[in-house]
C-alpha cells in the first residue's frame, strides 16, 4: 500500500510589500521617537503611513491572486513610491538633526546668519512631503481601479492551476526518477538503506536535508521503492508535505490515504475531526504495525513537534524520512534522529550525469571531441546540482550537436528566461518565496558580490545593518540579531559556507553559482540591485544599489541614476587599470554604502562628506592617503574601514560621528617571522565621545587617548599598538570598564617593552580571543579563569614559568599560540588537558628541546605547527597519541628533526603514519622550498 498526496501552504511577503515594511519602519520610527522634531509636518506624515499601510494589505491579499499585467505594474509602483518616501523621509531626519544639534552661541549666530537657506530647506523638503503624500494618496487610489480577485474564500491558499507545481515543492515531480539520474548516489543510498533496515527497534526519524535540486526526493524514492524495503515493511505512505497549510489538514490527508489503502470506508465526518480526532485515528491504524513514512519536502521546523503523537513508537523498527531544506526542520526531532546532509555531486559524477541525458543517442553515450570544453563548461556552471544537470542535459540534448549551435545555447543560459529551464527556476526559488522579507533582501544582498566571491561574514553582517535590513530586538545589538539572519539563510541552504574558523563560526560564504543566477533575476525585476560589467558607456534610469565589476572604463551615470542610488560597489577586475568614477557630489546625497575595497583610488573626493546618508564606507586595500577634512558632516556613518591603506592619521571630525559602530584601522596582522611591530593608527583623543563604537581596531596608544577608551562601555573588539609599561595603569582601569569586550589586542612598541597589566583585577568576563604582544613579568593571573576564552596568543613574552600550568584549566581554548613567548626547556601536555585546543602554534622557543604529549591530552587537535624551534630535534613524544591530528607544519627546524623522518624508518613511521599531511618549509638560495613527507610513508 503506497498511500502519495500533498499540501499546499501559505505564500510569504514579497518584496514590494518589504519594501512598504521598510519606509514603515522609518515613519513608525519618527513618530514616536523624534516627535518633538515633527512640528506641522505630523499630520502629513501619519497620513502618509496609513495610505501605505492600507498598500501593504492590498499586496497581501494580491500575493494570493494571479498576477496580471496590471497588478504587476501596480506592485512597481508601490516600490517606487515606497523608495520617494524613504528618500523624503531621510532628507526630512537629517535636516531636523542638524537643527537640533546647534547648540552655544557660536553656532546661534551662524544660525541667524544662514536662516534665510534653513527657512529654503524647510520649505523644499515641507513641499516634498506634500508631492509624496499626494503620490502616495494617487498610487493607493490607483489599486482599487484595478479588478484582481484571490482565489478561493478570504485567507485560503488555493493557486491557480497552471502554477501547482510552483507551490508544492520539486519533490512530488521528481519524486519518480529515471533510474539513471541516480548518478553519484551509491554511498547516499547504501547509508539510507543501512538506517532503515538496522536492528534497532525504536521508531527512528530520519532527516535528508540539502539545498533545492540537490536530488534528496529522487534519492528516498529509489530507496522507497526498493524491495527489500517492501518486503520488511508491511505499512508505508509517502506524503508531499509543501509549507503544509494546517496540521489538521495534513493529518486528514494522512488517515484519507490509509484508510483507502486498506480499502476501509473514510468516515463521512472526517473534515469536522479536530487534531487530537485525527492523530487516534492514526495511532490505532498504526499501532501494531511496522510502518515507514515519508514526509517529503518539510519546511516547518515545529511539524514533527506536532504531529510525533500520531506516529506510535511500537518497538518494530518503524522509520519516518523528512526531507528537507531547513537545517532546523531536520534537527528539531531531538536525541536519536539521524540526519544525512546531501552534497553537490562530485565533478567526476556530475559530468557522467550530464552525458547520460545530453548524449543518450550516441552510441556509446560519450560527448563529442568538439563539444566538450563547452559541455564542461556547462557542467561547471551547474556546481554539482543534479537537478540542474538532467534539466539543462535534456535540453542540450534536444539542440544540433554541432559547436556553434552550441555556442549559441551556451552563450545565452539563463535559468529564468529559457522555458526548458523553468522547473529549475521553480524548484529553486521555492526556497527564496519562503523566506520573510528582511530574509529575502539579506539574501537577494548576497548577489551583489562577482560570482564565485568569497564573502567575509562580518563585512557582510556590516551591510547588513547600514542597509537597515536588520529588525532590532530588545537585549540584542544589531550585529548579532544579523547573526541569526545568516544563520537562518544557511539553515535554509540558502548560502553555503566556505570557510570556518579555528571555533567553527563561518568566516567566508558564497551563494551557489545556479541560485545566485535566480537570484540575480529577481533583483533585476525588483530593481534592488543593477550589475554593471563595463559593456555599457553609460547608466541610466533610477538605480537602488549598483555593483560595478570594473574594467579600467570611465563609469558614467545619469543624473537620475546617480540621485536614486543607495548602494555602491565596485569590484575591480582589472588591477592595472585605475578605476574612475565621475566626482561624488550632492547628486549622490542618498548613497547609504560606498563599498570600493581593493580598488586602485589615490584619493576620495572632498565632496565625500557632503552624504549626509551614509553609513558604510569601505575603503581598505585602497592607496589613498588620507581623509576628507570635515568627517563630522558624515553624522550617520556606522562602519569605516580604511585597513591596509596609506592613511596614518585620522581626521579630528571623527570623534564627532556619533553613530560610528565600527572603527577598523591599521596594516595587516603582526608578522610572525619577524619582531616588526604594526604601528597602528593615530586617531583624534577624543574618541570616548563616541559612546555605540563596538569596533577599535588598530589604534596607537597615547595617554589620553588611553583613558578617553574607558567611556567606550559597548565596545566588543578592542585592537592597541605601540603601547609602553608607562600605560598601564590607565590602559587597566580603561578596559575594566569594557564589560562587553569579546576581543582584546594589546601590543607594546617594541619585543622589549613591558606590558603591565597586573592591574587590570576584573577583565572582561567574556572575553573570547587575547593577543598579548611584549614582554610580561608573568602570566597575567586573571587568564586562568576567563572560561570562555578560545584564542590565545603570546608572543614576545618571555616567561621562565610553567605556561601551560596556567592555561590547562581553560575549558573552551581551540587555539594557543606561543612565539617568543617562553623560555623553558620542556612543554609537558598531560592528560585530560587542553581537550578542545585544535590548533597548535609553537614558534621561535629558542630553549625548547622536548615537547611531552601524554595520551589523553590534546584529544582534538587538528594542526600542530613548530617553527624556527631551533633547539628541538626529535618529534614531540607521545604525538602517536595525537589521532585526530590532520596536519603537521614544520618550518626551519634543526636539520636533525627533518633529517629524522627523510630517514623513513619504522620507528618515525610508526609514530606519524596517522597524519595525512607533513610538510616542511626551508629557506635556500632560491627562497621558500616546501618539502613533504606525506607521499613517504
Amino acid at each position: 500500500m503506497c498511500a502519495r498526496t500533498s499540501v499546499s501552504g501559505v505564500g510569504r511577503t514579497n518584496m514590494a510589500d518589504g519594501a512598504v515594511n521598510f519606509a514603515l519602519d522609518k515613519l513608525t520610527t519618527i513618530l514616536l521617537q523624534k516627535s518633538s522634531l515633527l512640528g506641522d509636518s505630523h499630520d502629513e506624515i501619519e497620513e502618509i503611513k496609513l495610505e501605505l499601510e492600507s498598500m501593504r494589505s492590498f499586496l497581501v491579499d494580491a500575493e494570493k491572486s494571479k498576477k496580471s499585467s496590471e497588478l504587476e505594474t501596480w506592485i512597481m509602483q508601490v516600490r517606487n513610491v515606497s523608495h520617494q518616501v524613504e528618500d523624503v523621509i531621510d532628507e526630512f531626519l537629517h535636516d531636523r538633526d542638524t537643527q537640533q544639534d546647534r547648540k552655544g552661541f557660536k553656532n546661534f549666530v551662524q544660525g541667524v546668519v544662514n536662516l534665510p537657506n534653513q527657512i529654503t530647506a524647510r520649505y523644499k523638503i515641507s513641499s516634498k512631503l506634500q508631492r509624496i503624500k499626494a503620490k502616495v494618496h494617487e498610487v493607493s487610489e490607483r489599486s482599487k481601479r484595478y479588478a484582481f480577485h484571490a482565489e478561493g474564500e478570504p485567507g485560503s491558499n488555493k493557486t491557480a492551476p497552471n502554477d501547482w507545481w510552483q507551490h508544492h515543492g520539486g519533490g512530488e515531480l521528481s519524486a519518480f526518477a529515471d533510474e539513471d539520474e541516480i548518478v553519484g548516489m551509491d554511498e547516499n543510498k547504501k547509508t539510507l538503506m543501512r538506517w532503515l533496515t538496522g536492528q534497532d527497534r525504536r521508531r527512528t526519524v530520519i532527516s535528508i536535508v540539502g539545498m533545492g535540486g540537490l536530488g534528496k526526493t529522487t534519492l528516498v524514492a529509489e530507496v522507497y521503492h526498493d524491495p527489500e524495503i517492501k518486503h520488511l515493511f508491511g505499512c508505508w505512505a509517502w506524503i508531499s508535505v509543501s509549507q503544509a497549510k494546517g496540521v489538521e489538514e495534513l493529518l486528514i490527508s494522512m488517515v484519507k490515504e490509509f484508510l483507502k489503502a486498506n480499502q476501509v470506508t473514510v468516515p463521512i465526518n472526517l473534515a469536522s475531526m479536530n487534531y487530537r480526532q485525527l492523530g487516534e485515528m492514526l495511532i490505532e491504524y498504526l499501532h501494531n504495525k511496522r510502518y515507514v513514512i515519508v514526509l517529503d519536502d518539510v519546511w516547518s521546523i515545529d511539524l514533527w513537534t506536532r504531529i510525533r503523537s500520531a506516529f506510535p513508537n511500537n518497538n518494530l523498527g518503524s522509520r519516518v524520512i523528512f526531507t528537507t531544506r531547513n537545517e532546523n526542520a531536520a534537527t528539531i526531532v531531538g536525541p536519536g534522529i539521524r540526519v544525512h546532509r546531501l552534497e553537490p555531486l562530485r565533478e567526476s559524477d556530475a559530468w557522467t550525469l550530464f552525458c547520460k541525458k545530453a548524449f543518450w543517442r550516441h552510441p556509446d553515450g560519450s560527448c563529442p571531441v568538439e563539444l566538450e570544453a563547452l559541455a564542461r563548461g556547462i557542467v561547471r556552471k551547474c556546481e554539482g546540482l543534479p537537478l540542474a544537470l538532467v534539466t539543462i542535459g535534456r535540453l542540450m540534448c534536444s539542440r544540433n550537436q554541432t559547436a556553434v549551435e552550441w555556442k549559441k545555447v551556451y552563450d545565452s543560459l539563463t535559468w529564468s528566461n529559457n522555458p526548458m529551464l523553468e522547473r529549475v527556476n521553480g524548484i529553486l526559488s521555492l526556497s527564496f518565496k519562503d523566506l520573510e522579507f528582511e530574509l529575502k533582501h539579506c539574501f537577494l544582498y548576497c548577489c551583489a558580490f562577482p560570482e564565485g566571491y568569497q564573502i567575509k561574514r562580518k563585512k557582510l553582517i556590516r551591510l547588513w545593518v547600514a542597509e537597515g535590513f536588520i529588525i532590532e530586538r530588545k537585549g540584542m545589538t544589531m550585529e548579532e540579531r544579523a547573526e541569526e539572519y545568516l544563520t537562518e539563510l544557511n539553515i535554509r541552504s540558502m548560502i553555503q559556507v566556505t570557510e570556518t574558523n579555528d571555533a567553527e563560526r563561518a568566516k567566508t560564504l558564497r551563494v551557489h553559482d545556479v541560485m545566485r543566477e535566480l537570484a540575480v533575476t529577481t533583483s533585476d525585476k525588483e530593481n534592488f540591485c543593477t550589475v554593471y560589467d563595463g559593456r555599457e558607456s553609460r547608466l541610466e534610469g533610477k538605480i537602488q544599489r549598483l555593483s560595478i565589476y570594473n574594467r579600467g572604463k570611465v563609469v558614467h551615470l545619469s543624473k537620475a541614476t546617480s540621485h536614486s542610488l543607495r548602494t555602491l560597489f565596485v569590484f575591480e577586475t582589472d588591477i592595472q587599470s585605475p578605476f574612475s568614477l565621475n566626482a561624488l557630489s550632492s547628486s549622490f546625497k542618498f548613497l547609504r554604502v560606498i563599498d570600493l575595497e581593493g580598488v586602485s583610488i589615490e584619493k576620495v573626493s572632498g565632496t565625500l562628506v557632503g552624504l549626509f546618508n551614509l553609513r558604510y564606507l569601505n575603503l581598505r586595500e585602497t592607496k589613498i592617503r588620507k581623509l576628507p577634512k570635515s568627517m563630522e558632516r558624515l553624522r550617520n556613518l556606522q562602519t569605516l574601514d580604511v585597513r591596509n591603506t596609506n592613511v596614518e592619521k585620522l581626521p579630528s571630525g571623527i570623534t564627532d560621528m556619533p553613530r560610528l559602530r565600527h572603527l577598523l584601522c591599521g596594516s595587516k596582522d603582526l608578522n610572525t617571522k619577524t619582531s616588526s611591530f604594526p604601528r597602528g593608527m593615530q586617531v583624534p583623543a577624543r574618541l570616548g565621545n563616541i559612546r555605540c563604537l563596538q569596533t577599535l581596531a588598530c589604534i596607537e596608544a597615547e595617554e589620553e587617548l588611553i583613558q578617553q577608551i574607558g567611556y567606550l562601555t559597548e565596545l566588543k573588539r578592542l585592537g592597541i599598538t605601540r603601547l609602553r609599561a608607562v600605560d598601564g595603569a590607565n590602559l587597566c582601569a580603561s578596559v575594566q570598564k569594557m564589560t562587553s569586550l569579546h576581543y582584546l589586542s594589546l601590543i607594546a612598541i617594541t619585543e622589549h617593552e613591558e606590558l603591565q597589566l597586573e592591574a587590570l583585577y576584573s577583565p572582561p568576563l567574556y572575553i573570547q580571543k587575547l593577543t598579548l604582544v611584549g614582554k610580561l613579568k608573568q602570566l597575567p593571573h586573571w587568564i586562568e579563569s576567563r572560561v570562555n576564552l578560545t584564542h590565545l596568543y603570546l608572543a614576545f613574552s618571555g616567561l621562565d614559568e610553567n605556561i601551560l600550568s596556567s592555561l590547562n584549566s581553560l575549558p573552551t581554548l581551540v587555539v594557543l599560540e606561543l612565539k617568543k613567548a617562553y623560555q623553558g626547556k620542556l612543554l609537558h601536555f598531560k592528560t585530560g588537558e587542553f581537550g578542545k585546543l585544535k590548533k597548535l602554534r609553537l614558534l621561535d622557543l629558542a630553549s625548547l628541546d622536548e615537547v611531552t604529549i601524554e595520551e589523553g591530552s590534546l584529544s582534538s587537535i587538528r594542526d600542530l605547527y613548530l617553527i624556527r624551534c631551533e633547539e628541538l630535534k626529535v618529534l614531540p613524544e607521545g604525538i602517536e597519541h595525537l589521532t585526530s591530528l590532520q596536519k603537521l607544519h614544520l618550518e626551519e627546524m634543526p636539520e636533525e628533526f627533518v633529517q629524522g623522518l627523510r630517514s623513513n624508518t619504522s620507528n618515525v613511521l610508526a609514530k606519524v603514519r596517522h597524519i595525512p599531511t607533513i610538510i616542511h618549509v626551508c629557506l635556500t638560495e632560491q627562497g621558500r622550498a616546501v618539502e613533504s613527507f606525506s607521499s613517504q610513508r
